[in-house]
């Protein structure tokens, strides 16, 4: 895995060197082995390079045979072999073992359409020279980050925004509308942002800027089967379907390296798979890695050893406090460049840092799977709100409601009649995002913390209608798990479980995550089934359970879903005092920022403290982590206005690789 970057200029200006090596320093932490960098009279790449696949022979940018086009890219190919070998058929020459030089000789074969080709996970940047021409292009759903902005004359992009903070001309503030959309989905759902100006390439998506022309265009989004019309097949075929396919697709991500390849598991079913699958399909002995919690009601320890313990797998664990999360919370921040409402990314920024002491810089995980075969509660939630909708009188139906979320402390079965009010809200079945909405009601709550002047600015975007104005035309065919199903895929999967809690906290320790949740072919498969064979009653990932349950221990395949949490406002308020908050969410810094009131802010912070940030509500709780990330990032975004990226310190670039072309 690695870090691009690139300026691309509109005139007779040459792109500046020492803002591409400025824009370059900040990504070392992405590819800290190597870095290069391109230039010609109307474009320059920066490259920093984590190796992993040709250690010797895949250094970046490259180029096809007469250097008339060159790429950097931040990935991994997975089907490099076998498309290198349909390249060569069709004539093309390679000098290296990289799946780097695949991309440059598919574009050569292929044009923009060797994309849908490519099973892997990356952001490419291509340059035709010839042309003129950049090319940007990003993964399916969104595993690798890419950014981009214009100002002035220059069109710059990235792997991160920080790296484009680097750049004297970019100045960044808060985008209104991309905190309307944390404030309602979690996170900013790409192309936007929560910066003005600076926009994320979508998942499945291509761009072409040339003569000033951008130009951005789908070779992939997530489509599902008409209902009635799904996957042909008896349930028995499936199964034995679906676990080819991720058999292939997990060794795949585990053989196609050429460094070591560890695991984390986390006591759940997912990664209980991918890691079972890996000991029995490969024959490798495999390193294991664990979050634990100090809090004991967090702890998947035991799931977790019973697993070490059956496959017999070398395994490290961290044990992690409320003092930890509270103490790398302002580093955890630099990295998502985003606010975020939960503390979730913090135990994987810690697991990330075992990792790389461990000598790793590649980890298989089980993300994806949740999204892909509907594992989620709130797919559940949605089939019993679903199911009340068509009665709303019905006291034997909203009982049902009652079975949702046991894990909860504060479970439907504990608050019956709230749960009733809540969750029989917004039962309208016409309504696309129907099964959303609870969520994004709960989430909104934050925005009464909001002061009025932001908030007007916030609300001039309505983002919950405008997200579901994407869906496309077919979803009035689809059933309504995939509705669910999509809008989960294009909020939460790519804008927060693959970003904040995936590349962010993987590549600021130089570790490149793998998924075979997301492998193409699986994507394609588990879109296409029924939707019984996902969530067969109330039974979330039915298919998964039966395909692999002589793999999985009972205790694992049985256990009641329990997503991965993190104390939230505890971490703050119940350990020891943490020196950078106060100077956060201080009354002077709120007002500086504009984005809360002074006053609610301070009584929130009252309560948090009062109850040692214990036994808050959901709503508390995103509460706090909201506004504290969201300080956090005016602090390293904006309040020195770019400073810190511009001024302090460059890392320093190793094995610079000047490829400087004049014309």
């Amino acid at each position: 895995m690695c870090g691009i970057c690139g300026v691309v200029t509109e005139n007779t200006e040459l792109p500046d060197i020492g803002i591409l090596l400025n824009m370059m320093s900040r990504l070392v932490h992405r590819g800290p082995d190597s870095s290069g960098y391109f230039r010609d009279h109307d474009a320059a790449l920066g490259h920093t390079r984590l190796s992993i696949i040709d250690l010797q022979g895949g250094t970046q940018p490259l180029s096809n045979e007469d250097g008339s086009l060159w790429v950097i890219y931040n990935g991994e190919i997975f089907n490099y072999i076998e498309l290198a070998a349909e390249l060569k058929k069709l004539g093309h020459a390679f000098s290296t073992k990289s799946d780097t030089e695949v991309i440059v000789h598919a574009y050569e074969q292929w044009g923009t359409s060797c994309f849908s080709r490519f099973n892997g996970q990356w952001a490419i940047s291509l340059w035709d020279r010839k042309k003129k021409t950049l090319i940007l292009s990003r993964d399916r759903l969104g595993i690798r980050p890419l950014y981009y902005t214009k100002t002035g004359n220059k069109f710059l992009f990235s792997s991160e925004i920080k790296a484009l903070a680097a750049c004297p001309f970019v100045d960044l503030s808060f985008d209104p509308a991309g905190l309307n959309e944390v404030f309602t989905f979690w996170c900013p759902v790409a192309p936007r942002t929560v910066f003005n100006g600076v926009y994320e390439l979508k998942p499945g998506h291509f761009a072409v800027l040339k003569n000033g022309s951008f130009t951005e265009k789908p070779y992939w989004q997530p489509d599902f089967a008409e209902r009635d019309n799904e996957r042909e097949g008896s349930e028995g075929e499936h199964i034995e379907r679906l676990k080819d396919l991720l058999v292939k697709a997990s060794r795949l991500r585990f053989t196609r390296s050429d460094v070591p390849v560890g695991a984390f598991i986390s006591g759940g079913l997912d990664s209980s798979i991918t890691a079972s699958i890996i000991t029995h399909f490969t024959g490798t002995p495999l390193h294991t890695f664990s979050i634990r919690f100090s809090d004991m009601a967090l702890d998947e320890g035991p799931y977790q050893r019973e697993l070490v313990k059956r496959l017999g797998t070398k395994h490290e664990d961290i044990v992690v406090s409320v003092d930890d999360i509270g103490r790398i919370f302002p580093d955890v921040i630099l990295h998502t460049e985003r606010p975020i409402l939960r503390t979730a990314p913090a135990p994987l920024f810690l697991l990330s840092r075992l990792v790389k002491k461990a000598g790793y810089k590649v980890v298989v995980t089980g993300e994806g799977a949740d999204e892909v075969f509907a594992g989620y509660d709130i797919f559940r939630e949605a089939k019993v709100r679903e199911f009340l909708a068509r009665d709303p009188s019905s006291a034997k139906r909203r009982d049902i409601l009652l079975k949702l979320y046991p894990w909860m402390s504060r479970s439907p079965q504990s608050i019956p009649a709230f749960a009733h009010r809540f969750y029989g809200k917004s039962l309208d079945l016409s309504d696309p995002g129907l099964s959303h909405r609870p969520r994004w009601d709960t989430t909104m709550m934050i925005k009464r913390l909001v002061t009025r002047d932001f908030l007007r600015e916030m609300e001039k975007t309505d983002v919950a209608q405008e997200l579901l104005g994407r869906l496309p035309r077919t979803h009035v065919k689809w059933d309504s798990l995939s509705r669910a199903q999509w809008l989960e895929m294009t909020t939460l999967l790519s804008g927060y479980i693959l970003s904040s809690q995936g590349d962010s906290m993987l590549m600021a320790h130089s570790v490149e995550g793998r998924f075979p949740f997301l492998d193409s072919d699986v994507v394609d498969f588990a879109d296409n089934l029924p939707a019984r064979r996902k969530l067969l009653g109330l039974r979330e990932k039915h298919i998964l359970k039966k395909a692999f349950s002589d793999l999985v221990p009972d205790s694992i395949l049985e256990r009641p879903k329990q997503p991965y949490h993190s104390p939230d406002a505890a971490s703050f308020f119940g350990g020891h005092r943490l020196e950078w908050f106060d100077d956060i969410v201080n009354p002077n810094a709120i007002k500086k920022a504009g984005i809360f009131s002074e006053d609610a802010v301070a009584l929130l912070l009252d309560k948090c403290r009062n109850a040692k940030g214990v036994n808050m509500s959901n709503a508390d709780n995103m509460r706090i982590v909201g506004i504290v990330s969201t300080m956090l990032i005016h602090h390293h975004f904006m309040k020195h206005g770019g400073e810190m990226f511009r001024k302090k310190k460059m890392p320093v670039l190793r094995k610079i690789v000047d490829m400087t072309c004049n014309k």
